[in-house]
């Protein structure tokens, strides 16, 4: 399949799966691994495109679902795609539309044709089917555009339809491919030119807990030959212990050449844990719903700065922290955003800037330990901040799927 990606793999951990590399993009390169902040319908709430460009991020993503229902495909067609309508120069990639039968699934109806949804605006109905959401993707215009797939929880104990879901998903990639592969319309100079040669199209890997069909989805998806990777259908209540035996499986299986991102993640323990375990992109809403709570990620832990006991706190919301909240000399505290937290949305602002900023220095930082080949080093020395040195409060299942790749966290 004709791509408008290159991938270049920089370093490798030698005792653990993690990777280095440099993504390249129709909007500029990315360094990975990376953690993608969720700007669901075309804004991240709480940030202006400038504060999330200035936070470092090169790549954000959008939703189809939502873009579709509002502004419409229209809209989006007469301002030239959603890097104009968000006023974005960096990279966008788009989500198909098939969480939604997860976490609208009240809404929505699947068939082999595609997935019926009722809108959560008005009530009418929306047809979803493979081509129409990359017929939406193209007009959206981003980066990475992702297959519509046939998604249901991992916690699902109906066997039967996840094998189902599974094999439809591989069917729903064809017709995916078929679709990306039409002629760009604006390519007059170019009549061979197609879709593919501007976007990036991956394929999601589904099966949900059984490794069997994990295995067999992977043999199938690699055949297509897409330009990344999607491990798809976790984040669903799974136990941790079972998310990383799929990580750490699919990734066994996936070419070492093309980017692999695993959809809907993003407590930091997640993050570092599943690159030890070869993955390279990430996203999640958590960040930013978290804010909202009056909670901030730090280099200590999560801060539930509504507690009282942050009333008469005046240190910084995290020391280690460079962001623009926590930045010396800037005067905003613990007691500040406390004082803000539950009154104005000042507070949720400020701890939005200051946990996607976390996140993505995160991945920067595990980056650099990648390439330095410190990652496990790394992994002892940010577990050890996040629990105060405390070894017996590690989470058993990040201790146990470290081991796993090589990494003893709870090693003197």
């Amino acid at each position: 399949m004709p791509s408008a990606l290159a991938f270049e793999l920089v370093a490798k951990c030698s005792t653990t799966k993690a990777r280095a590399s440099v993504l390249r993009l129709p909007h500029g390169p990315i360094e990975t691994p990376i953690f993608m902040p969720v700007a669901t319908q075309a804004a991240l709430k709480g940030l202006t495109p400038e504060q999330l460009e200035a936070a470092g991020c090169r790549l954000c993503l959008n939703n189809t679902y939502h873009l579709g229902l509002k502004p419409g495909q229209a809209v989006l067609e007469a301002v030239g795609g959603a890097h104009k309508l968000q006023g974005w120069r960096h990279n966008i990639l788009t989500d198909s539309g098939g969480f939604q039968m997860v976490s609208l699934l009240e809404l929505a109806t699947v068939t082999e044709n595609g997935v019926e949804f009722l809108s959560p605006h008005d009530g009418t109905p929306m047809l979803l089917t493979p081509e129409h959401s990359i017929d939406l993707q193209h007009s959206i215009g981003s980066d990475i555009i992702m297959q519509l797939d046939d998604v249901i929880a991992t916690t699902s104990p109906d066997e039967a339809r996840m094998r189902d879901a599974m094999y439809r998903s591989i069917r729903w990639l064809d017709r995916c491919i078929a679709e990306h592969l039409k002629p760009h319309p604006s390519s007059s100079s170019s009549p061979t030119e197609t879709y593919a040669h501007r976007q990036n199209l991956f394929c999601i890997i589904q099966g949900g807990l059984d490794l069997s069909l994990r295995t067999e989805c992977c043999e199938e998806m690699v055949k297509r030959d897409t330009p990344g990777i999607a491990i798809g259908g976790l984040s669903g209540g799974e136990e941790k212990e079972k998310y990383c035996a799929v990580v750490n499986h699919c990734t066994n299986l996936l070419p070492e050449g093309k980017p692999r991102y695993v959809m809907g993640v993003g407590y930091p323990e997640d993050l570092i844990v599943s690159v030890a375990l070869g993955a390279d992109m990430f996203d999640c809403v958590w960040g930013t719903r978290t804010a909202r709570f009056g909670n901030a990620i730090t280099s200590r832990g999560v801060l539930k700065l509504r507690n009282a006991q942050y009333a008469n706190d005046f240190s910084p919301v995290d020391p280690d922290c460079k962001c623009p909240v926590c930045a010396p000399g800037m005067g905003i505290t613990k007691a500040f955003i406390h004082h803000l937290a539950a009154k104005e949305t000042a507070g949720a602002h400020m701890l939005t800037l200051h946990n996607v900023s976390y996140l993505l220095n995160l991945m920067n930082e595990a980056r650099k330990a990648v390439v330095r080949d410190e990652y496990p080093k790394f992994l002892r020395e940010t577990f050890g901040k996040w629990y105060q040195g405390d070894k017996a409060k590690f989470p058993k299942w990040a201790v146990d799927a470290l081991r796993g790749v090589g990494v003893d966290l709870l090693a003197e």
